[in-house]
């Protein structure tokens, strides 16, 4: 993370809400507003996250705010946990840095039949070979290869394409943002080596912060909104967080170079659904091995799956009239009302489902959209817990420890390619994910449904 400690303003608006005016620099077009608990907000000045969020605000065509949830920490160019909206109509442009490397890293949750002591006698087994069946790691490849004309295809069609080869159903697409698919991609934008480098990479989980996990479902806070989902106390659950992998970093990269990025970025979001569509394939294929019945049968269901890092053309109440804006989320995820058309069908009543993974230690959880996120934050919250830790400082902070141990000592079974990778994502580099939700919560961005407990974690 970057060193220093931000000086500048920082007002309170609310229990939740933090302003810096625009008139801390001049150049900036609006105020930025920082959503965070009072307790979080002098952990926050300990990084430039506050002057990125400062920095945003100079872009054309930004309306409202530079926006930022309680998740913030600092990136390249937009801060992680950054959010903001620009009108073409007024020059406003697409960010890469608003996007960030990994396009679309999402995260998707999906439920089960079993209950925990259905799976507690075989949850090392099942570690055991969901750990054997899901490549992660940094550049691995996986099962499935594409050659370019069919990697193409792929980003052109997301989701969809995977359906029409029986790698995923109706309900998976339904129950995917944007239905696994953004209608701008154009793959011959992506280049060569980006091609190259997503031939054998659908399907992986990658390293980093990236992960799959068997959940517990400990707690249960909307019992008519864990209904329609589908979620029930102590039910297991699979969590999938990955992204667009090289191809995606390649995009960005790229991107620095030529004028097509919009074309190509949403070919990789494309890209990045169909990874975790075919992870979750995968770990319906190890849960049917271990448990001897079909994925079907163990009623293996999506329940949703949400883009973090990406750029959407979307429509807006701004200044009392509709607008088309390119909403930016970087480490923040879509959280769309009952009433909002996107929301997906089965989710009308309720609110579209929000998923904010935590640390390996801790918790993830559940939430559904509110009416107060289309009137703050252009129909967002935060994306996870957030990183409170440098991966230099969490190594550091591991040296001499056993990270696998401890997080077993806590009930958690731990497979990764690398003592490196746990010390890296350690539960002490992230921020107390109950803490951040409870924020988005007492902000009516997003409204609790389910808290889950990692009780197993395949990490690269």
């Amino acid at each position: 993370m970057a060193e220093g400690i931000y000086r500048g303003p920082l007002e309170q608006v609310n229990d939740c809400c933090w302003r810096i005016p625009k008139s801390y620099k001049q150049g900036m077009r609006v105020d930025g507003l920082i959503f965070a608990s009072e307790a979080m907000v002098e952990e926050i000045k300990h990084d430039q996250a506050c002057e990125q969020v400062a920095n945003v605000a100079f872009l054309p065509g930004i309306q409202h705010a530079s926006l930022a949830m309680p998740d913030i920490h600092w990136g390249y160019g937009f801060p992680i946990g950054g959010v903001c909206a620009t009108d073409p109509d007024e020059g406003g442009v697409i960010s890469p840095g608003g996007v960030g490397y990994d396009i679309n890293c999402g995260v998707r949750l999906m439920r089960t039949d079993l209950f925990y002591t259905d799976v507690k006698p075989q949850l090392p087994r099942l570690m055991d070979q969901l750990f054997a069946k899901i490549p992660a790691g940094t550049g691995r490849g996986g099962k499935y290869r594409y050659n370019a004309k069919e990697l193409r295809k792929l980003m052109s069609d997301g989701v969809s394409y995977l359906r029409d080869r029986e790698l995923a159903t109706d309900g998976d697409v339904e129950h995917t943002e944007a239905r696994g698919c953004l209608r701008d991609a154009v793959p011959e934008y992506v280049s060569q080596r980006a091609l190259e480098r997503g031939l054998d990479q659908c399907g992986t989980l990658g390293s980093g912060n990236h992960f799959l996990e068997v959940q517990v479902v400990e707690a249960i806070f909307d019992e008519q909104a864990a209904a329609v989902m589908g979620l029930e106390k102590d039910m297991i659950c699979v969590m999938v967080h990955s992204g667009s992998r090289g191809l995606g970093y390649q995009v960005c990269d790229d991107a620095l170079k030529t004028l097509h990025y919009l074309g190509a970025m949403c070919a990789a979001a494309n890209f990045a659904w169909c990874n975790r569509q075919l992870l979750m394939w995968q770990a319906r294929e190890t849960f049917e091995a271990v448990f001897g019945r079909s994925w079907q049968q163990l009623r293996m269901n999506l329940v949703y799956d949400v883009a973090h890092n990406i750029a959407k053309f979307e429509r807006h109440a701004i200044g009392g009239r509709d607008r088309q804006v390119w909403v930016h989320r970087k480490g923040a995820t879509r959280a769309f009302p009952a009433d909002h058309p996107e929301t997906p069908a089965a989710y009308k009543q309720i609110g579209q489902p929000v998923i904010i993974p935590g640390d390996m230690g801790r918790a993830s959880w559940v939430l559904v959209g509110r009416n107060g996120s289309m009137e703050q934050t252009f129909g967002t919250c935060c994306h996870g817990a957030g990183r409170k830790m440098s991966r230099t400082a969490a190594v550091k902070h591991a040296q001499g420890r056993r990270i696998d141990q401890e997080l077993a000592a806590r009930g958690v079974i731990a497979r990764a390619r690398s003592w490196r990778g746990l010390a890296e994502e350690q539960p002490a580099a992230y921020k107390d994910v109950n803490v951040v939700v409870d924020v988005v919560h007492r902000a009516n961005l997003a409204a609790k449904v389910a808290r889950m407990r990692p009780i197993g974690v395949v990490k690269g």
